[in-house]
């Protein structure tokens, strides 16, 4: 995820639910003392409402997290990549101020932008090109949670945990 913030995208964890993608966002941010914001997609999201959101993300310097973004209809979808395009694409030149859909506004260079996905469930949409291009995916896997006790064990000085 940090290399995602240092090639000036989005991280886009993936995977089934209850791995741990946006808590790991969260802890994230934590670490780093950085505001994160968790949001919940649902298909009734439109872009106008999203302009406003990403326009505040990029003016206050937070980061985003959009929990189950493939839910989220396809055509604002599309609107969305362009959204993003234009803070990363400002991010990328350093700049300071820039336009985004017809309002000058001030960056903050701490703006982050993360989406998790749940594939593979009904009602998910496979996300376009351009915005998958914006964002550098990664996967998450459920933990074995048998492994995670028998290690603990045995850094505690248990000599056989089984």
């Amino acid at each position: 995820l940090t290399g995602a913030l240092n090639l000036m995208l989005g991280g886009a964890p993936a995977g089934p639910a209850g791995t741990g993608k946006t808590e790991s966002v969260k802890d994230l941010g934590k670490a780093l003392a950085m505001p994160v914001v968790v949001f919940n997609c649902s298909d009734g999201l439109d872009y106008k409402m999203m302009e406003k959101f990403f326009s505040g993300l990029a003016q206050a310097g937070a980061w985003a997290c959009f929990d189950e973004f493939n839910r989220i209809d396809i055509e604002v979808l599309s609107v969305i990549a362009q959204q993003i395009m234009t803070i990363c694409n400002a991010l990328k030149i350093n700049a300071e101020r820039f336009d985004f859909f017809g309002k000058e506004i001030r960056l903050n260079r701490n703006y982050g932008c993360f989406i998790t996905m749940n594939p593979g469930y009904a009602g998910r949409t496979e996300l376009p090109d351009n915005l998958k291009a914006l964002f550098r995916p990664m996967a998450m896997m459920v933990p074995d949670y048998a492994l995670i006790a028998e290690i603990m064990l045995f850094s505690e000085g248990f000599g056989d945990s089984l």
